[in-house]
């Protein structure tokens, strides 16, 4: 299998606090990899450092993406190297339509014209497969819309812009048993041979529905155990105690 994306011996610095304290990953072409732990154990973090968001800072270590060093770039030539995240809090941005800002960053990622009938079928599709009101594609982004809507709305983004890693932090917070199981859906539409997906969460809700080819158990800022999907459910019976 080809290596997708490797984090070695990473340490990250939130403000004055050491947040992660060495963590090493390694993620292939065609997986699904969680990453679980209790709040405040360095999830968010770890997705932030991917994309070196500048409120956080490497002390040590470096981040392999498809086979180049991307540990100090910025955050938008890593986006348009192929990482997508979605944010447990997504954006609202009034007076720019989701139609455009999929627009907006699809043309920023390809760097090509995006012929719009096309792009407009397509975008069109996806949202039927999501059960998404079609209405919303003329909404300012995000802008009234529910939590549910907002987190189809960041699946819908994934979908469209096709990146080779997909980071989603959260994506099952808040929702209930429907809106989860079409994120699951949209996952399962995006997931193939040549692209991978990292699942950031501190409960199991969203893998009832999808099947991970690898859990990461993180406390305290670094990985204490690797498994399948059955350490998901194993730590959904019994918490993160018995890590600690």
């Amino acid at each position: 299998m080809q290596n997708l994306l490797e984090i070695k011996d990473l340490y990250v610095n939130a403000g004055e606090k050491e947040i992660l304290k060495g963590i090493n990953l390694k993620i292939n072409k065609g997986e699904i990899h969680v990453i679980m732990g209790p709040n405040g154990s360095g999830k968010t973090t770890t997705a932030n450092a991917i994309l070196n968001n500048p409120s956080y800072k490497k002390s040590k270590g470096s981040i392999i993406f498809d086979k180049e060093d991307i540990t100090n770039l910025k955050t938008d030539e890593i986006a348009r190297k192929g990482i997508f995240m979605s944010f447990q809090l997504p954006e609202e941005i009034p007076g720019v339509s989701v139609t455009n800002f999929l627009k907006y960053a699809k043309n920023k990622i390809t760097n090509k014209p995006v012929k719009i009938f096309e792009f407009k079928d397509e975008v069109k599709k996806y949202m039927d497969e999501l059960k998404m009101n079609p209405k919303n594609m003329d909404r300012s982004l995000n802008v009234g819309f529910s939590g549910g809507e907002k987190k189809k709305n960041e699946i819908l983004q994934m979908l469209v812009l096709n990146p080779k890693l997909a980071i989603l932090d959260e994506t099952d917070s808040g929702l209930d048993v429907d809106a989860i199981k079409t994120v699951s859906k949209g996952i399962e539409m995006f997931k193939n041979e040549e692209n991978s997906v990292l699942i950031i969460t501190h409960n199991t809700k969203i893998l009832h529905s999808l099947k991970p080819d690898y859990v990461h158990v993180l406390i305290d800022g670094k990985i204490v155990k690797t498994g399948d999907a059955s350490l998901a459910k194993e730590i959904e019976e019994n918490g993160y105690e018995s890590y600690k």
